[in-house]
């Protein structure tokens, strides 16, 4: 439905995506590709196989069948260490945040960088790039804060800068406005925009918020029955006429 993709980049392809549990069918030969630079949500129903895809996409769950490939490389044939420098290349913003209760937010966003500064080769100052990076979620001043003192808001740009904090290519956003009030839900909004405009990141987005799908998606697949059911912009999607489409637009 949307324009010609030929001869654009695919930095992370799903093919023919299978995944049971016993006679439950989850996914069903889904297929989803992300372009260099787009933002692509997926929405679907509770219990659609929305995190199973995400957790086999990250290789926290073994699919039955099919193929996955980022930056050109099938994930189902690498190794834990191949795969582990993989992850570095891809930020994940998780729907309870998933800060570290015990760490300060500095300490929350050194954690990767102590991880992995040796095997990417990181020769500034951890210091420096974790004022850059609270600093482009706007929370600068939270360096030496608890998680218990942060608000939901905070808790989620905090976990974002931690996201972007390995400068990663790709960003996954699991329900990023869930248990957010209205205001704050459309600031997360803005700065997701903003966060592709100035990192020039792919992002898919997973979400059953029509208002960030409207406001953040470059293109959009509607996951129903296990299968990539249509796809296509926002204004197209919410414009159908097929009452399975409709029914996540009203």
């Amino acid at each position: 439905m949307t324009e010609s993709n030929t001869h654009r980049e695919v930095i992370l392809e799903i093919s023919n995506l299978q995944k049971s549990f016993g006679s439950n069918k989850v996914l069903d030969n889904f297929n989803l590709r992300l372009f260099r630079g787009e933002n692509l949500v997926v929405m679907g129903k509770s219990g659609s196989g929305k995190s199973v895809m995400v957790k086999c996409l990250v290789g926290l769950m073994e699919p039955n069948s099919g193929r996955i490939t980022i930056k050109n490389k099938d994930i189902t044939s690498l190794n834990q260490e191949s795969l582990d420098i993989l992850r570095t290349e891809i930020g994940f913003l998780f729907q309870g945040s998933a800060l570290y209760d015990s760490m300060t937010v500095r300490e929350n966003l050194e954690f990767p960088l102590r991880k992995h500064k040796k095997r990417l080769q990181i020769n500034e100052t951890t210091e420096h790039l974790v004022q850059q990076a609270l600093k482009s979620v706007g929370l600068s001043s939270a360096l030496d804060l608890m998680p218990s003192e942060l608000s939901g808001g905070m808790k989620r740009r905090v976990a974002l800068a931690r996201a972007l904090i390995l400068n990663p290519s790709i960003i996954i956003y699991d329900e990023p406005t869930t248990g957010l009030d209205p205001i704050t839900a459309k600031e997360i909004i803005a700065l997701m925009k903003s966060i592709q405009s100035s990192y020039g990141t792919s992002a898919l987005i997973i979400t059953h918020d029509v208002d960030c799908a409207r406001v953040v998606a470059d293109r959009i697949i509607l996951l129903i029955k296990g299968k990539n059911y249509i796809e296509g912009s926002f204004q197209e999607l919410s414009s159908s006429t097929d009452l399975q489409v409709r029914a996540f637009f009203k």
